[in-house]
């Protein structure tokens, strides 16, 4: 689509929903439009049903973490015209606090991907039927895919013999700090002859390569 056919789009959206927008801009080719958080389900809904508009296919629902801001969620909605072969992306702002509106009367494929943003990232969607987690196990602790949660996670999950039975466990590190020399260990193997090394060995003096 023609960077004027979005750009006439996102006039309309601006000016349709009113005060609901806060941002229409075009980035890369996409049209990206900033909404208030509490106004997202009728937004959502004319975007459906516009004529002009018709972005009748949610194709997932996610979010982006930014932890230096004090709103360090945006919330992203990505919506589908198949009758105008248009795209939009619809954005949101809030933090671990502020639910965010459910858009399953919206749109009911919603439902599964409200479930993981809310598991990976801990947004609440307040109105949601059944929000728990989707991804992660029923003991697990945090959200995955915020910047501050730790590579290692929190606990860790093993089968106990003793037990007969998985248990968690807090997360134990089974080493002590090491200072690596970033050396290939196979440097280390001087004394040992692997297939293919006599083809590395170094020509003797005088003699014809």
């Amino acid at each position: 689509m023609s960077e004027q056919a979005l750009k006439e789009l996102g006039d309309h959206i601006a000016s349709t929903l009113g005060q609901a927008v806060l941002k229409v801009e075009l980035k890369l080719g996409e049209l990206m439009v900033t909404v208030q958080r509490e106004q997202i389900v009728p937004v959502l809904t004319t975007l459906r049903d516009d004529p002009r508009s018709q972005f009748q296919l949610l194709v997932d629902v996610t979010a982006v973490d930014y932890p230096e801001r004090a709103e360090r969620f945006e919330v992203v909605y990505n919506l589908l015209s198949i009758k105008h072969n248009q795209r939009v992306r619809v954005k949101l702002c809030t933090d671990e606090d502020t639910p965010v509106p459910s858009i399953v009367p919206v749109f009911n494929a919603a439902n599964w991907m409200e479930r993981e943003t809310w598991d990976m990232y801990g947004v609440f969607f307040d109105g949601h039927p059944d929000l728990r987690r989707i991804l992660t196990d029923y003991g697990f602790e945090g959200h995955p895919l915020r910047k501050d949660f730790p590579l290692t996670g929190y606990v860790e999950c093993r089968y106990d013999e003793d037990q007969k039975r998985v248990v968690y466990e807090p997360v134990r590190l089974t080493q002590d700090f090491r200072t690596f020399d970033f050396l290939s260990p196979w440097e280390g193997m001087t004394n040992v002859m692997l297939p293919g090394d006599e083809k590395a060995q170094a020509p003797e003096a005088g003699s014809k390569p």
